[in-house]
């Protein structure tokens, strides 16, 4: 979770009121976060990923107006129009295709509001941008550069510029190449022959995103006008960062003006901080809540998080700011009426009804494996349910088949569920190929079947010079007869990952449970190995 740290003094500058630093330590972290550490006047706390609006001080101080009842209901800031104009080429619009921008002036920059500025911009990167493929922000200097500006797309190779924090002047692919933050990030545009581009009336370059901002416009403690460019692959994504930035430079005294953006038929103003509205049902949180609250209580604790709330025929009509990128649904609504209510008030209840739990069938057979396993002198290990194409299908030579895919991945690690227990392994065991051999690694876990419904699986792999098929045989062999399975018949199996002929199928009932042997030496190397290994899965749940 992003850990926000600020001065205190700093934050009653931003707030406007006075609040007493030990009643802000123990009140603070009830609006969704976790004391992280006081030392003198510096404070951190260590808010819930899902409120990118609470990442800087300046959004903290807001929440706080509300919160401690100083200023509730929705915060209106003052906008107003400029003539500043970014236009869309379409050439974009494969590779990045959504951009938006402002323009905020009479900034005094502070120390406070350097450090507050760049720490916000890495957690938005972090998080709501994806460590930057969905959302990427530049804030540039704006007294250098003459709108209208264009977002084209190009050839890396065809313009240059001085990177931030260089001296010299690159090529985009050079950046790519040699530049700390272009080699960090490469992989976002890999496979895109021409990359985006920001620049002005005079073709000065502002920013590459998602890459790094051109010298020309950093800015510096004389810094009083901020052009702000946020470039990403979700629309409002890149709209709620967008909103976060311009109105924690308001927070710091900045006044917000408003730019157009010319995409193709489209023009659009931005930042758009126009509230979204969603009703809320009274009987619904109280139903969630365990509660009896009226209208005028539960919007009262909407306006103590930040809202403006009216009341028609039961039904709650909520006005969203524009910077909470976590209100998704009714149930989240409900969650802030109860910060504002207090968890703290909520009574202690004990269970109206006494019942007896047992344990259930299966769990019998779980604990009786996990204890076979540590008999036979494995370690359990646990390890991602989600995982990605590669390990589960490419490294261990098969096709890529059915699997469950995550429809919006956080990176290339984790884009689907995992087929089976034995890949999940092996990267174990590449994990810790700097310790000693031999090492010997089982766990009972869930993986995703053919018809997408989760299954307890068992596997174990094991690395040693010696390691062969009739060891992992002996192994099989001893989990059935310990389970008291004792009609099952092996067979050859032909399984890429594995040596020919030193792999073999378990056969209960005429029905393929399981499977072991000797794994093929291209799986060893895929997985960065070196050792012979042998390998064990079995489907417990069909057993």
């Amino acid at each position: 979770m992003p850990v926000v740290t600020f001065d205190y003094n700093d934050f009653i500058n931003i707030l406007g009121y006075k609040i007493p630093k030990q009643e802000l330590v123990e009140k603070l972290p009830m609006i969704g976060g976790d004391l992280d550490r006081v030392d003198g006047d510096e404070i951190s706390i260590e808010f819930f990923p899902d409120r990118p609006d609470l990442a800087s001080v300046e959004g903290i101080a807001r929440a706080s107006r509300a919160f401690f009842e100083f200023e509730t209901g929705l915060k209106k800031y003052d906008i107003k129009k400029s003539d500043v104009e970014l236009i869309v080429d379409p050439s974009v619009k494969k590779v990045r295709p959504y951009v938006v921008t402002a323009l905020v002036k009479n900034i005094t920059m502070t120390d406070e509001l350097i450090a507050s500025l760049m720490e916000l911009q890495e957690k938005l990167h972090l998080g709501l941008g994806r460590n930057r493929r969905k959302v990427a922000i530049g804030v540039h200097n704006y007294e250098p550069v003459e709108p209208p500006f264009t977002y084209k797309a190009v050839d890396s190779n065809s313009v240059q510029f001085v990177p931030l924090n260089k001296v010299e002047s690159m090529t985009m692919a050079e950046i790519l190449q040699k530049h700390e933050k272009g080699v960090d990030y490469a992989f976002i545009l890999e496979g895109f022959d021409k990359h985006p581009l920001i620049v002005d009336k005079n073709n000065n370059v502002l920013s590459y995103p998602p890459i790094i901002n051109g010298s020309l416009t950093e800015v510096t403690p004389f810094t009083t006008e901020i052009f702000i460019d946020v470039t990403g692959t979700d629309q409002k994504a890149v709209n709620y960062a967008l909103n976060i930035i311009a109105t924690a430079l308001a927070e710091r005294g900045g006044q917000i003006y408003t730019t157009k953006v010319k995409d193709q038929n489209q023009t659009y103003t931005t930042p758009n901080l126009t509230p979204t509205m969603r009703k809320l049902r009274i009987n619904y949180v109280n139903k969630i809540l365990g509660t009896k609250l009226n209208e005028k209580q539960i919007i009262k604790y909407l306006q103590k998080m930040g809202y403006n709330a009216t009341f028609s025929r039961d039904i709650i009509k909520v006005e969203i700011p524009s910077w909470r990128a976590d209100i998704l649904h009714e149930i989240d609504l409900v969650e802030d009426v109860a910060v504002g209510y207090g968890f703290d008030k909520f009574e202690i209840d004990f269970p109206k009804n006494h019942t007896f739990g047992k344990t259930l069938p299966q769990q019998k057979t779980y604990d009786a494996l996990r204890n076979i396993m540590i008999g036979l002198g494995f370690n359990e290990v646990t390890t991602f349910t989600i995982s990605n194409e590669k390990d589960e299908f490419t490294k261990i030579g098969l096709n890529i088949g059915d699997r469950v895919q995550i429809e919006n991945p956080i990176g290339e690690e984790y884009t689907c569920l995992r087929i089976g227990l034995i890949p999940s392994l092996l990267k174990i065991l590449s994990e810790n190929r700097h310790h000693p051999l031999p090492q010997q690694i089982f766990e009972l876990g869930i993986v995703v079947d053919n018809s997408f419904k989760n299954q307890y699986h068992l596997g174990f792999v094991k690395i040693d010079s010696k390691a062969n098929f009739t060891e992992c045989k002996s192994y099989a062999e001893a989990i059935l007869r310990d389970l008291g399975k004792t009609k099952y018949s092996l067979k050859k199996k032909e399984h890429p990952g594995f040596i020919k002929g030193r792999c073999a199928a378990i056969t209960i009932n005429n029905k393929e449970l399981g499977y072991f042997g000797e794994i093929h030496p291209k799986t060893i190397t895929n997985f960065e190995l070196e050792h012979p290994i042998i390998a064990f899965e079995l489907q417990v749940d069909q057993l």
